[in-house]
């Protein structure tokens, strides 16, 4: 018998929030989640969601002002209650992290192998010479060619697509156990993007990694992730497996994202469906579900309370929604977000 993954992270009630000028930022509201051994976590939703901060509040790399609550468990300690010198220990290491901006994150004075041998020599007591090699090693895995010869460039002799490619190298050069990916194919053309969701598969499972992918595009998650997380002013809205939630969705939220997804039907001409309406402020978020004023199925209830996760009927499946029910007796949910033009089919 086949025992289960373990489970690596677990996330429970993280809150973030950013004292201003202008009142308190609640940037993350309650989000909880967990990641397996080898597993794909997609965490989705439109910008200023709470992504990105949720995983920067992992890393430990959020700014000295953030105030920060809950627990973040890796394989069994709370790293909010590690000193700091421990979670550096961890930051890279075992936890790594895959920036947004590859060009902001490497550094433009430094070639891209000392970037990379850095990353080994902060961890570990290793001659220059055998982080070097392990630098190159990183390259030929991630694809780029002359990988010897390319230790010697500089950031801007890459092309986009390198960078990114470089940034993974240097996430995994450590074999962590976690990657948090946060968008790594923004700004990337199609093409170019299936080579590194591709690649950054082939590279987790040479180091037997976890990942936590973040992105605001369901269709990045599609081929890749067993599970997605979606996330909405800053909380968790709806979380299933991969097929759940694209044929299954119970959140008008996610049945938005979904319609708004180029498919073969848009191809020929036809409109995207947007979801209307804009996010709100998180510095005044409005009451009930923070998602009411552009759901096609707001009420009264929806207006004044705000739903929390509850399973919607399946196992593992969870939504914050008080209608739900609703969304699951429609046989096409992205239908509720069709433009007057398109009409009703």
């Amino acid at each position: 018998m086949i025992s289960p993954p373990d489970e690596i992270l677990r996330v429970q009630d993280l809150t973030v929030e950013f004292p201003t000028e202008d009142g308190v930022v609640h940037a993350v509201r309650g989000v909880s989640y967990s990641l397996h051994e080898r597993e794909v976590l997609g965490i989705v939703g439109e910008s200023g969601s709470g992504k990105s901060v949720s995983s920067l509040a992992v890393m430990g790399l959020l700014p000295r002002g953030a105030r920060v609550r809950g627990r973040i468990l890796y394989r069994g300690d709370d790293l909010l209650t590690l000193s700091t010198r421990r979670r550096r220990g961890l930051r890279g290491r075992n936890i790594a992290m895959v920036f947004q901006d590859p060009m902001s994150a490497l550094n433009p004075v430094h070639p891209i192998g000392d970037q990379l041998a850095e990353a080994v020599l902060a961890h570990g007591l290793v001659p220059r010479k055998q982080a070097l090699a392990r630098a190159k090693e990183m390259l030929d895995l991630v694809g780029i060619p002359q990988a010897e010869a390319r230790l010697r460039s500089y950031p801007h002799e890459f092309s986009g697509g390198m960078r990114q490619r470089a940034m993974i190298a240097m996430a995994v050069i450590n074999n962590p156990d976690v990657i948090i990916a946060d968008e790594p194919t923004t700004a990337l053309d199609v093409t170019v993007q299936a080579q590194i969701l591709e690649k950054l598969l082939e590279v987790k499972d040479a180091v037997n990694a976890a990942i936590v992918l973040i992105t605001h595009d369901l269709g990045v998650v599609a081929g890749i992730a067993h599970r997605v997380l979606v996330m909405y002013a800053g909380k968790p809205v709806e979380i299933g497996d991969t097929d759940t939630i694209f044929y299954r969705p119970r959140m008008p939220y996610t049945a938005g994202l979904l319609g708004s997804m180029p498919s073969l039907e848009t191809s020929g001409g036809g409109r995207l469906r947007p979801i209307g309406g804009a996010p709100p402020s998180l510095i005044n978020l409005p009451p009930g579900c923070p998602f009411s004023p552009r759901c096609p199925l707001a009420d009264g209830a929806c207006h004044s309370e705000e739903p929390g996760l509850a399973e919607a009927g399946e196992g593992g499946h969870y939504t914050a929604c008080h209608h739900w029910d609703q969304l699951a007796a429609v046989a096409d949910p992205t239908a509720l977000f069709r433009t007057e033009s398109e009409g009703v089919r």
